[in-house]
């Protein structure tokens, strides 16, 4: 649901002020169910990849504010409307902001304690390749958090066949670009392919029914609702929906935020380490095991360059 780190052109969602605001109101929506649990002690290097518009990076702050964090897109403008989000908002705050390609990060080897990941994995071709190269920029022993959704576990009262018919639109529009939007159920096998170690996924659970106001404007109308309404050119273009069936899906969602409606979804939040790596022949014992990966000093953030 968020953007892409990678010169891909992969953000089915596209870059308009409509699809930025939408990420903040999501965030805002969301922030206690995604950034839950999530705290990195004072002084660690945090690394957030994909921070798209800056949306999940003012929860980070809030929830981190010693942490030392750098934020990297590959897209210019969506780093400037981060920096000027975070600035505007949370001035002072200890944020680095870097223009990279996830796939070709300009940090040196172990440069950071924790990453985070939020709603980049879907649009990516290659996960457990994107997922296994970040591992050189985090110190052995460092977390990796990662947050995606599933667009399988949207269900909603009354049911409506037209909007089931435009879930599944955004969902091959999103794999014909190379992503997956049904990618939060693949979370643990995709982090354990990449290497890492202790790996735990669970379910974040939205419920939303009239008891609940804020989600039915914050998520039903201004985050899923919205999602999918950004690919409506798409969709029509390549001829997968009527402007009238669009309409109709459109309308079935909605009457999910009206008085009796309810809607469920669930994203998928993952934690894994980074191990050690394997000891060699003259790390075995002795002295010189002490100079092994698992017992590296921290690196400083000094190589980075700033947006």
């Amino acid at each position: 649901m968020e953007t892409t780190a990678t010169g891909e052109t992969g953000y089915v969602h596209g870059y308009t002020d409509r699809e930025a605001r939408r990420l903040g109101e999501q965030a805002d929506a969301l922030a206690e169910l995604l950034h839950g649990g999530t705290r990195y002690p004072a002084g660690s290097r945090v690394l957030e990849v994909g921070c798209g518009v800056g949306a999940q990076t003012l929860h980070l702050v809030d929830g981190s504010p010693g942490a030392e964090l750098t934020c990297v897109d590959v897209s210019a403008e969506s780093l400037a409307r981060a920096r000027a989000r975070v600035t505007a908002a949370r001035p002072g705050a200890r944020v680095t902001f870097v223009r990279a390609d996830l796939r070709d990060l300009p940090f040196a080897d172990a440069e950071f304690d924790h990453l985070f990941v939020c709603f980049v994995l879907e649009h990516l071709p290659d996960p457990v390749a994107a997922l296994a190269g970040l591992r050189r920029v985090l110190r052995p022993g460092g977390t990796l958090t990662v947050i995606e959704g599933d667009h399988g576990s949207a269900f909603f009262h009354p049911d409506s066949a037209a909007a089931r018919t435009l879930i599944g639109h955004l969902v091959a529009l999103q794999a014909a670009k190379g992503g997956d939007a049904l990618i939060g159920r693949r979370l643990h096998p995709l982090l354990n392919d990449a290497g890492y170690g202790r790996v735990h996924v669970g379910p974040r659970t939205v419920y939303v029914d009239a008891s609940r106001p804020a989600l039915v404007q914050g998520f039903i109308h201004d985050t899923f609702t919205a999602m999918v309404g950004s690919v409506h050119d798409d969709a029509l273009a390549a001829g997968l929906a009527t402007p009238q069936e669009w309409r109709d899906g459109i309308d079935g969602l909605r009457r999910t935020a009206e008085p009796g409606g309810t809607f469920h979804y669930t994203f998928f939040k993952g934690t894994a380490v980074n191990p050690p790596a394997p000891a060699g022949p003259d790390e075995a014992g002795g002295a010189g095991g002490a100079g092994g990966a698992a017992g590296q000093a921290p690196r400083t953030s000094g190589s980075t360059s700033r947006a």
